[in-house]
């Protein structure tokens, strides 16, 4: 039998472009699935890896988060995955440094509390654009007590439900600023809270109005409007019925932040969860933290949630994926273009 052999896009250096080339092959420890990547995905993170260095624990460095594949082999202690189940995983390279830990490369190492089943009617490509957007958006809305994101930065703690396969889903009562309902990590935000029977009010481009409707907000408003903060405040008076949560800010920008900080203080507080480093100085009022998007808090939703929300679409792929090319080297690519900035859609690279 053919020994398979690996090959991965490795930083050699800090912003540096990606260098294709041999990896070890890696193998399954306990608790974890070695998988052959269908396809990968990027997200604005890896860029910033590449970019400085951030999160990098050893070099050379192969990265990235989201796979799709098949599993190629099962570790000791995992029973929901056998050989050849279509998967897919949340790469966490971010927290372990290990390159067998990146996405970046034909086999990947994924734990199995960060993996679903991939239903056979789901495209690779389209399954890829879910797993770090996923992880993250469950840790913006569930997190009990704050934790920390890097030094001197803690963690968001909406403290919120899981999402809820029930349809309808019943309303929670609870009212969500989502800005940037529709980048990757916004529009996952939408959908999981939505499922949770939160109302989400999206703040995005106007040619995304559809879009984020179409993710589970029930209001959109456009982030280019002069008066886009007076709007959202008058919404959410407006519905008073709901009680409002706080602020999730997927762009995190001195402009978003100060939107956001005029919002929370006519309203009386609130969170602010981001994702990067919030503010600084802000407000008694307001509970303030940057999302880490990575977290055992989201073991049950991979387990008990994701593939029959897939199967029954309460769960969508989205935003959609664009398929830059196919292989390893159309992933610098790839990062090329996400730094150039995408709008309502995620780049994939085919293996």
């Amino acid at each position: 039998m053919a020994t398979s052999t690996n090959q991965a896009a490795w930083l050699h250096k800090i912003n540096t472009p990606l260098q294709v080339g041999v990896a070890p092959l890696p193998t399954a420890g306990s608790g974890e699935l070695v998988v052959k990547n269908a396809a990968i995905a990027i997200n604005p993170l890896d860029c910033h890896m590449q970019d400085s260095g951030v999160f990098v624990q050893q070099w050379p460095a192969i990265f990235g988060c989201d796979v799709a594949g098949e599993v190629y082999e099962v570790g000791a202690d995992v029973q929901r995955f056998k050989k050849g189940d279509r998967i897919i995983g949340h790469a966490v390279n971010l927290v372990s440094g290990r390159p067998q830990d990146g996405a970046f490369a034909l086999y990947t190492v994924v734990l199995a509390g960060k993996a679903a089943i991939l239903p056979s009617a789901i495209s690779f490509t389209d399954g890829a654009v879910v797993p770090f957007a996923l992880e993250a958006a469950v840790c913006v809305l569930s997190l009990k007590a704050p934790g920390v994101a890097m030094a001197g930065v803690p963690t968001p703690a909406l403290g919120l439900p899981y999402p809820s396969l029930l349809r309808p889903t019943p309303s929670l009562g609870k009212m969500l600023v989502v800005y940037g309902g529709s980048s990757s990590v916004g529009s996952m935000t939408t959908q999981l809270a939505a499922a949770t029977g939160i109302h989400v009010i999206s703040i995005a481009g106007a040619h995304n109005f559809d879009f984020s409707k179409h993710c589970g907000a029930t209001q959109v408003f456009d982030h280019k409007d002069p008066s886009v903060v007076e709007k959202v405040i008058e919404a959410i008076r407006e519905s008073g019925r709901h009680e409002f949560v706080g602020i999730f800010d997927a762009i995190a920008t001195p402009e978003t932040y100060e939107h956001d900080l005029t919002i929370l203080a006519k309203l009386g507080g609130g969170h602010l969860a981001s994702v990067h480093p919030p503010p600084a100085n802000v407000p008694d009022n307001v509970k303030a933290g940057m999302i880490f998007a990575v977290n055992d808090i989201a073991t049950p939703v991979w387990r008990d949630y994701v593939t029959p929300a897939l199967e029954t679409g309460k769960l969508q792929c989205l935003p959609p994926p664009t398929i830059v090319g196919k292989g390893l080297e159309h992933i610098q690519d790839a990062m090329k273009k996400s730094k150039a900035g995408v709008s309502a859609t995620k780049l994939v690279v085919e293996l």
